[in-house]
């Protein structure tokens, strides 16, 4: 439930309960999430806190968003990337650029679907940024086992 009187971010609060649905298969990989309006309506939330909640989400690579057709889980079969000590790491959206560069050739894809977010990790001074998928890849810093 949403505490409306809590020091958290309402926005922040249903973000962590959407994670929790993900995290526990309440919501399922390719399973579509309620709609913004539901959203709003089961948490008694406005557009602007639903809207960030999701995008938050997103940031995270939990979920997908496609204009006009909504939010689903992302499926995740992603990769180890082992991110060497002392590395730069950004996470963000990709450009235009960006997504066409990292399209999928093999599944057909003409450019990166949307809401899909990138890591650029640039490991030293003098070495190349390397862009990852973040559909494809699953960041593993220092110590952290692979599995």
């Amino acid at each position: 439930m949403i505490d409306h009187g809590a020091d958290r971010p309402v926005h922040r609060q249903l973000a962590d309960l959407l994670r929790a649905d993900i995290a526990a298969g309440r919501l399922k990989p390719g399973e579509m999430l309620p709609s913004q309006a539901r959203l709003m309506q089961l948490h008694d939330l406005g557009p602007v806190a639903v809207r960030q909640a999701l995008a938050i989400l997103r940031a995270e690579g939990l979920i997908r968003t496609v204009k006009g057709e909504g939010s689903t889980v992302m499926v995740y079969d992603r990769q180890p990337y082992r991110v060497a000590a002392g590395a730069d790491v950004e996470i963000r959206m990709p450009s235009p650029e960006e997504r066409k560069q990292l399209r999928d050739a093999a599944a057909g894809e003409t450019e990166m679907p949307e809401g899909v977010p990138v890591a650029v990790v640039k490991p030293g001074p003098r070495k190349h940024r390397v862009l990852l998928r973040g559909d494809r890849w699953r960041l593993v810093f220092g110590d952290e086992p692979q599995s």
